[in-house]
């Protein structure tokens, strides 16, 4: 699956106006360390990102977004079917969070990843929650109704439209492919760099995570 263009230009202006933060935050990062993270504002603070959602997990259960209080949260939205982005990006994640838990164990257990699909209709919940396992043990994977999906994604700022149907039936999902850290109160933080790989993810959460 290519990258869609679609998605940059559906964002909704609070992510616009925090995407230059971010990325310059991520440029001071390469540069020398002068203060601690506490000194720092978060690239995301103030963005009208995230909100209360209850999805299903892997069991048939159902999941809410408070059931994650107190934890920081990595969240990100794809589908199991995507031939190339999703898998690369959730291996970004769950190497990062693991090279992140071996240098600081014990905040490495208070960081969940959350897998959240935008397609529903062939992402069950042990489909889904199986492909998230597969990244990190204890990545969390969510499906639901397409319409309570289509609530959580527009909450979370992300974009995503179902493909037309190829020859063989199958068919191809465009979404937005941010990274997004939140704080244990649910607040929005930074984008993480899957793009980059899981060191630059490992190197981004421990900036955060204290």
């Amino acid at each position: 699956m290519n990258r869609p263009a679609m998605p940059r230009y559906n964002m909704t202006r609070s992510l616009l106006r925090a995407l230059p933060l971010a990325a310059a935050a991520l440029l001071a990062g390469c540069g020398p360390q002068g203060g601690s993270a506490l000194e720092i504002e978060p690239p995301l603070e103030g963005a009208a990102i995230g909100g209360d959602f209850t999805l299903v997990g892997k069991d048939g259960q159902a999941v809410s977004w408070s059931d994650f209080n107190g934890q920081w949260r990595i969240v990100y939205f794809g589908y199991t079917f995507c031939p190339d982005v999703c898998p690369v990006d959730a291996a970004a994640i769950g190497q990062g969070l693991s090279a992140f838990e071996k240098a600081h164990p014990d905040l490495g257990k208070q960081v969940t990843p959350i897998f959240i699909t935008v397609d529903p209709e062939r992402d069950t919940p042990e489909v889904v929650g199986e492909f998230a396992a597969n990244f990190h043990p204890r990545m969390v994977g969510l499906t639901g109704t397409q319409d309570v999906i289509d609530a959580t994604a527009k909450k979370f700022v992300v974009y995503h439209e179902k493909g037309e149907p190829s020859e063989g039936g199958g068919y191809l999902v465009n979404h937005t492919n941010q990274t997004v850290l939140f704080d244990p109160e649910g607040e929005p933080v930074a984008l993480l760099p899957t793009d980059m790989g899981g060191p630059a993810v490992a190197e981004e959460l421990a900036k955060w995570v204290k």
